[in-house]
């Protein structure tokens, strides 16, 4: 494939200034195995896997085969006022992996926004039918992110300009993720008033992975306050921390459980909300009908991925590979952070990572220098994703430990090289002004 000029690019791209939309080094052309080439010619490992997305890999054929033959078999079925066998399949085998002592129902939607959506319409239905009409209340955490749909958007926990666009926050409230007192005031302040707690095991923005005394927390409150626990694992889902669901090492289970990204491999667009016994109950004793639907959620094809995705995880060994390259990683970040002046500490968990940076004053980078860096990494050979002041790294669970250790020099050759550079920027400026 040839370049494009940005003149002939039709597409808007998202989250990018119209200035850069389709310029050949953010233009994919091909995507293979663990790899990208874009239209720069440049071929990078990606340690991004598709936006969390391609956890088995890019083109994984048995996925591949299975949503062909769904496709062939049953272009389209709905679960907008109906059901079909593929549906039930997918339900069946998603329960019986995330525990059926523990989750009940399956509601398909689209994407991880649609999925944070519904569990705030189940939050504040559930509460109404027990009741409790005053339970209008959502709390998220600081710089977390439940995406660009209007309900997940106002959860986010960032600014994204919503007053710009209009987004409605007058019933989201939000806490920091590692200061369980912070949460526990909130509650003694409005917990009557609270209908669900949402939060991301592992942060998408930063890689913060929740503390266990933040957990603990949690579902203790949960006890005292009576109010459901989200946990969106819509990034850290499917493998990524070691299990098939972060949440699984929790002492008590979730009310809602989201999974999308890794739930198809990245081969369809879907979400699942996973739905409590506790919940569901309390829906089928009052015979009430959720007001939700979605046209595209729960198809054949999405369904059939779902299936080929988990037996996928199981025939890979996927989850044992995945716990041993995120030892690996936090041991390569671990020796980043004691060899560069510009690391300041690594977090996350498993295959969901973050390499920290700090200036010479200890001030959090700035985004742009932050993208520079990216860049600066894949001059290298590796793509990773930027942060809040940090490099971000969440490659596939099936990556090799040599595939690893190619990520790992990348990371600490570009941010040597970033550093470099900068210090010849500033030798140049000191010698314009003595000129």
């Amino acid at each position: 494939m040839t370049e494009q000029p940005v003149a002939d690019h039709p597409v808007w791209d998202l989250l990018l200034p119209p200035s850069e939309h389709g310029t050949p080094e953010r233009h994919v052309v091909r995507a293979h195995g663990h790899r990208l080439t874009f239209a720069d010619g440049a071929d990078v490992l990606d340690a991004t896997c598709g936006l969390w997305n391609a956890s088995l890999g890019y083109g994984n054929e048995a996925i591949a085969r299975a949503v062909a033959e769904a496709t062939a078999q049953a272009s389209y079925m709905a679960t907008f006022r109906r059901s079909h066998d593929y549906a039930r399949d997918a339900a069946r085998a998603l329960i019986e992996a995330a525990g059926p002592d523990r989750y009940a129902r399956v509601l398909f939607s689209t994407s991880g926004s649609s999925a944070n959506d519904v569990a705030m319409k189940i939050s504040r239905q559930y509460a109404s039918l027990r009741g409790e009409e005053d339970r209008k209340l959502v709390v998220g955490l600081h710089g977390s992110y439940h995406g660009q749909t209007y309900g997940g958007f106002a959860l986010s926990g960032e600014d994204f300009q919503k007053p710009m666009y209009g987004a409605d926050t007058s019933l989201i409230r939000h806490v920091g993720h590692s200061d369980p007192q912070e949460l526990a005031a909130l509650m003694r302040e409005c917990g009557s008033r609270v209908a669900a707690v949402v939060v991301e095991p592992v942060l998408g923005s930063g890689s913060l992975a929740l503390g266990a005394d933040m957990i603990k927390a949690l579902v203790t409150l949960r006890h005292e306050y009576g109010f459901l626990v989200v946990c969106d694992e819509v990034a850290a889902g499917f493998g990524r921390t070691g299990t098939l669901f972060a949440s699984e090492l929790w002492p008590e289970s979730p009310d809602l459980l989201l999974s999308s990204k890794g739930l198809t491999n990245g081969a369809c667009a879907a979400s699942a909300v996973l739905v409590a016994h506790r919940v569901w109950e309390e829906f089928a004793r009052h015979d009430a009908t959720l007001i939700h639907g979605e046209t595209q959620a729960g198809t054949p094809a999405s369904c059939a991925a779902i299936l080929a995705t988990l037996q996928q995880i199981e025939e890979l060994d996927a989850l044992n590979t995945a716990r041993r390259n995120g030892r690996l990683i936090a041991e390569g970040l671990a020796g980043i952070v004691a060899r560069s002046d510009l690391a300041a500490e690594a977090t996350g968990a498993g295959c969901f990572q973050a390499l920290h940076l700090r200036t010479r004053t200890g001030a959090p980078f700035w985004q742009p220098h932050v993208m520079q860096m990216i860049d600066a990494v894949r001059a290298r050979g590796v793509l990773v994703y930027p942060g809040p002041s940090s490099l971000q790294v969440f490659p596939a669970l099936t990556w090799s430990e040599e595939e690893v250790a190619t990520m790992l020099r990348a990371l600490e050759d570009g941010v040597a090289d970033f550093a470099t550079a900068r210090e010849a920027r500033a030798g140049a400026r000191a010698a314009a002004r003595t000129a």
